[in-house]
């Protein structure tokens, strides 16, 4: 589990192919900071864009390490494939402050930024989810993009899809790599984990029992 808050930027440096073919996946070789590391042991957990992932292979030294991502995971996810800037986080502890809203860290859709302008003193994003993402929605409600925690502003539904509008401080930008997206840069999209539990019981209602 994690909050959305992201306590890294790192950096993907290397690909590696995990055999030939299609079917399979990459390992990603991430530099985090040697201090980043000194809590973290080899099967710990570490969001990566969003991204829940198992670290493989840590060197605390050099203050890298490896996760394994399957050919599905990269199909369904956004910027594991090359390497670039990264938000990171560890899994929480049951005893952190939760400063974001609770995160599993299993993307459910890709988006498309729409618009990445100044506005004051802030910066107005908009994306543009699928319509499979557009029921989960909702003013004021929580979305993470990239992994990073964030609060839905507006929410204007189309017919290829549902664009919602967040705010973005400047001390988000400096600290995640959301200030580096432009229009068309794909992102990685967790909606809210109780609005998803709610659909699926609702849904589940409105059907007959089976005797």
């Amino acid at each position: 589990m994690f909050t959305g808050i992201i306590t890294r930027v790192g950096r993907i440096e290397r690909l590696e192919p995990l055999g030939a073919g299609a079917d399979y996946g990459l390992r990603l070789h991430v530099a985090a900071g040697p201090d980043y590391l000194d809590d973290v042991a080899l099967g710990d957990s570490i969001a990566i864009n969003g991204a829940c992932m198992t670290v493989t292979a840590l060197d605390r030294t050099a203050g890298t390490f490896a996760v394994d991502v399957s050919a599905e995971s990269l199909a369904r996810t956004a910027g594991l494939d090359r390497p670039g800037v990264v938000n990171l986080e560890k899994a929480m502890r049951a005893t952190d402050r939760l400063g974001g809203h609770m995160v599993s860290g299993h993307v459910d859709g890709v988006g498309t930024v729409t618009r990445l302008a100044a506005v004051g003193e802030s910066w107005n994003l908009c994306v543009l989810a699928p319509p499979s993402l557009a029921k989960y929605m909702a003013y004021k409600g929580s979305i993470t993009v990239n992994g990073v925690s964030l609060t839905i502003n507006q929410v204007t539904d189309r017919s290829d899809g549902c664009e919602i509008s967040i705010n973005l401080i400047p001390h988000t930008l400096q600290h995640t790599t959301l200030g580096t997206l432009a229009v068309g840069s794909p992102v990685n999209l967790e909606v809210d984990m109780i609005a998803r539990y709610v659909e699926r019981m609702l849904s589940l209602g409105a059907v007959p029992p089976v005797a």
